[in-house]
């Protein structure tokens, strides 16, 4: 049985994934218990570090073995970052910099060449709440992923929320939250983040947008 399959036979049975999560999990936070960091993530890590990546320390990993976690050759983790697969893959490209007290949440898909500056927090993670007669801490998660294409570049202090999609060869200004998919070859600033430029491609030049 491949993990995919084994991940929807636990996710069918209530019983089965609370216990699985109690066993892994701490009984507070979303923490991995000791014998997960100790025994199992290093094997984890084993695999999914590719040749010449690096994740520095005082790195908070929190990884899980039920979800994916890669980190693609030449790939830094820059020191007090925090990386949690609990709910989602995370996956980061070759020749990609997460940057200083960075904050990335799964499911969330990194491309290549990518550089995300400082304390920047990327999840695909949100809280659920429409059930007002229950507190939102007994009410559950849900996910949507997040992809960030190659050559992108994420200015610091930013927010990318669930679901998002930021293309190819987009700048994204120091201090954005980015709520909406951003088109491939823009640059993108504001709260909530728009597009003020984009690459002409005849002209070869970067264009204002006008709204």
């Amino acid at each position: 049985m491949d993990l995919a399959a084994l991940k929807e036979k636990i996710n069918s049975n209530p019983r089965i994934k609370r216990f699985i999560h109690t066993l892994m999990m701490s009984r507070r936070g979303a923490c991995p218990r000791k014998w997960v960091k100790w025994f199992v993530n290093p094997l984890v890590f084993f695999r999914a570090k590719e040749q010449g990546s690096k994740i520095r320390r005082h790195v908070i990993m929190n990884i899980s073995p039920i979800n994916p976690f890669m980190l693609g050759a030449e790939s830094v983790i820059e020191y007090f970052s925090l990386v949690d697969n609990g709910v989602g893959a995370v996956h980061i490209g070759r020749n990609t910099r997460i940057g200083l007290r960075n904050t990335l949440i799964g499911p969330v898909t990194i491309g290549n060449r990518t550089i995300l500056a400082q304390n920047i927090v990327v999840s695909g993670l949100n809280h659920n709440y429409d059930d007002i007669q229950k507190p939102i801490t007994r009410q559950g998660v849900s996910v949507s992923p997040i992809r960030i294409d190659d050559d992108v570049w994420i200015g610091a202090n930013c927010t990318v929320t669930a679901g998002v999609h930021i293309g190819k060869h987009v700048v994204i200004a120091a201090g954005s939250v980015v709520t909406k998919n951003i088109p491939a070859y823009s640059i993108a600033a504001g709260n909530p983040a728009r597009v003020i430029k984009q690459y002409d491609f005849e002209k070869q030049t970067w264009v204002k947008i006008i709204n």
